[in-house]
């Protein structure tokens, strides 16, 4: 067990480094100028060339990458300032930290995709089980025709209509915004619920019909049928023995949708204007803000890779195959 992590987490080691140095190479295809950019619009050739040394620019590519990678591990010097190891570099807008904007805005992002994650996964589980236990009854069509429904509509088309009926005309819900946990508990719950419930919705609709999918073929496994003939209780038959097999893509899904989400659910925060590492990507993006953009897809990456080499040792435990 312990080889088979160490195989994944070298891995994994290696895709974050690709991943790295396509994004470095690539955001100098872009044609803005982030000199410029953080300049402003008084900006002076002598201020620019400044603004240029400052944030080491006026080097070549390769070299800029190379003290990128120095500063990760060993830290380095901007100008009359120093950024400590991890270093990601200064944000060209606002001239502060990358990891400390990213830890500030981390916490966001991750209290709305575990909140959403622990209900689209159980009630999506829940009703895709039933569905498949009670094979066409109109328990299974209507939740299926209910759940293609939900699979169908889009999170800002579903956040603008759900915010409008139940925040602003019937308020029986508190306007969505993001409260620190540690501060205000209740206010941070109520404030992220409706965000929970409109990315719920649509996951959960997606979960439900793979998971009865699922079930529906581990039942017609051959090892499933023969429990049953030995004379074994409906509720043996699915809990011991089926659900291991129904699981699986269950369990691949939802690592790479969990690693998605700390990624930065970028969507669902723009739409309820959640300060996320989402909605800090998509401003990144747009004033070409390359520490940002770099620390952002790191993060991202990192999740994703995380999530996935966490799904592989779910793999291991439910399937003892997967460790050969």
């Amino acid at each position: 067990m312990f080889r088979f992590l160490v195989q994944r987490l070298l891995g994994a080691a290696l895709i974050l480094f690709v991943v790295f140095t396509v994004t470095f190479f690539l955001f100098f295809a872009m044609p803005d100028d982030p000199a410029r950019l953080s300049c402003g619009k008084t900006c002076t050739p002598e201020t620019l060339a400044l603004i240029r040394r400052d944030l080491g620019l006026d080097e070549s590519v390769p070299m800029q990458y190379w003290h990128y990678i120095v500063g990760v591990f060993a830290g380095r010097d901007f100008g009359t300032s120093h950024c400590s190891a991890p270093c990601l570099g200064y944000s060209f807008v606002n001239h502060e930290p990358v990891l400390d904007t990213l830890l500030d805005r981390f916490p966001a992002t991750l209290s709305l995709a575990l909140g959403a994650s622990v209900i689209f996964l159980g009630v999506g589980v829940m009703i895709g089980m039933l569905a498949a236990l009670r094979r066409g009854t109109w328990l299974d069509k209507s939740t299926m025709a209910l759940s293609l429904i939900g699979a169908s509509v889009t999170i800002q088309f579903l956040g603008v209509i759900a915010r409008y009926v139940l925040v602003d005309q019937l308020r029986w819900l508190p306007k969505p915004e993001y409260l620190p946990f540690t501060g205000d508990p209740g206010g941070w719950m109520g404030g992220l619920l409706l965000p929970w419930l409109t990315l719920a919705c649509v996951q959960a609709a997606v979960y439900a019909r793979l998971t009865r999918a699922s079930m529906i073929d581990a039942l017609g496994e051959d090892h499933v049928r023969t429990v049953r003939a030995k004379g074994l209780t409906s509720r043996q038959v699915y809990l011991k023995h089926a659900w291991r097999g129904a699981i699986t893509p269950v369990v691949t899904v939802y690592g790479i949708e969990l690693g998605v989400l700390l990624g930065g659910a970028v969507v669902t925060e723009t739409t309820f204007n959640i300060p996320g590492i989402g909605k800090l990507a998509v401003n990144a993006v747009a004033n070409s803000d390359l520490p940002m953009i770099t620390g952002v897809v790191l993060i991202a990456a990192t999740a994703m890779v995380l999530a996935n080499v966490a799904v592989d040792a779910v793999y291991a435990v439910i399937d003892p195959r997967v460790r050969v």
